[in-house]
């Protein structure tokens, strides 16, 4: 005969045995089975950032080994010496690179070969937060002694548009220009091309745009109506590209490239993108495919130049062109911009110091 102790013994270790979330001993309890649940969700959780990280952070070590470090800052020599901060030189190129003969007359692109500028952004950062500052391509500056590939010889200091730099002698001489002109040590270089940029936009769906105005330019193949819509890489390309319907000509498109840059950066920061391993792969690999930097760049600084381009569309600095005292003035070279020298080198100054910069850009009317 079983002693009733014993009974009441055994019932309570089965209790103790039942209230433990493993299964071997009777019957679970209801938290049991939650407990259980909510560690199933939170390795399913890990598992699912785990497999995003290894997919993200593969895609990140092959855009490593992709960059095309070919841009040597230093080929001229005779480099201001180095100021506080971080300056980015960011160009857009009208390179023909990757398009076949029907995308040039689709994106009314040209023919002729080389590349030439079609944008210029430097773009600082430092503690006293980024700024953004459009180099106009028809701005009149003193392009430096070079060697004429043509000629053979070497030719003394000119003035000229600061698009004629990159022409005569590619990003680095175009780099050495912008240097001499603006006592500014350039950092990092960052070119892309118009195949390139028309890839990045389509691979992150479009760009968002609100125009206050009707667009239709026949040289850029621009046809754009008033109002808020998605741009995608064809559309993009042409707005940026357009100037003939810009009151300023190219200080007008200087403002929409910048315009159109933030909202890039924007659209391309959305968490769909940058956590998505399908979409950061194809449009990592469009900008990739014409991405041009310079030989010390690395994904790291490509991406801090990146999140600071971000951080001015979301706010967090400031947007201007280059002081300018007048456009449209005639020259041997054609019609130019002319910087405003005092305001010009005030603002230049304030960057390779890494000081407030509390120049506005905006030009001011003569009375």
């Amino acid at each position: 005969m079983t002693d009733p102790l014993d009974q009441r013994a055994g019932s309570a270790e089965r209790e103790r045995f039942a209230d433990r979330p493993s299964s071997r001993y009777g019957p679970r309890r209801a938290h049991a089975r939650r407990s259980k649940t909510r560690r199933r969700l939170r390795r399913a959780v890990l598992v699912v950032v785990g497999a995003v990280a290894v997919v993200v952070g593969g895609t990140y070590g092959w855009a490593e080994t992709r960059l095309n470090r070919d841009v040597d800052l230093g080929a001229y020599g005779d480099r201001p010496p180095p100021g506080k901060g971080t300056n980015y030189l960011i160009v857009g190129s009208d390179s023909r690179d990757g398009l076949s003969e029907g995308d040039v007359k689709d994106l009314h692109a040209g023919g002729g070969g080389g590349r030439r500028t079609d944008s210029m952004m430097l773009l600082h950062t430092g503690a006293h937060g980024t700024s953004m500052v459009s180099l106009p391509r028809d701005s009149w500056v003193t392009v430096p002694g070079r060697l004429d590939t043509l000629t053979g010889k070497t030719k003394r200091p000119e003035g000229d548009k600061l698009n004629a730099s990159f022409s005569y002698g590619g990003p680095e001489l175009l780099v050495n220009t912008i240097e001499r002109n603006t006592g500014l040590r350039i950092d990092h270089y960052a070119e892309i091309g118009f195949a390139g940029f028309v890839d990045i936009v389509d691979a992150i769906g479009g760009v968002r745009m609100c125009l206050d105005r009707d667009i239709k330019d026949k040289k850029s193949g621009a046809d754009l109506r008033k109002g808020c819509q998605t741009l995608d890489g064809d559309q993009a390309l042409a707005f940026v590209r357009q100037r003939h319907q810009e009151r300023e000509g190219d200080l007008g498109r200087s403002r929409n490239q910048q315009k159109f840059l933030s909202a890039l950066a924007q659209q391309a920061a959305r968490p769909g993108t940058l956590f998505d391993p399908t979409e950061i792969g194809p449009a990592a690999q469009a900008g990739l495919d014409t991405l041009i930097v310079d030989e010390d760049m690395s994904l790291r600084d490509l991406s801090e130049m990146f999140r600071a381009v971000q951080g001015v569309a979301g706010g967090q600095g400031k947007q201007l062109n280059v002081p300018v005292s007048g456009f449209g003035v005639p020259t041997p070279k054609g019609n130019v911009l002319k910087w405003d020298r005092e305001r010009s080198a005030r603002l230049f100054a304030d960057l390779r110091h890494d000081r407030p910069v509390t120049e506005t850009g905006e030009r001011r009317r003569r009375s």
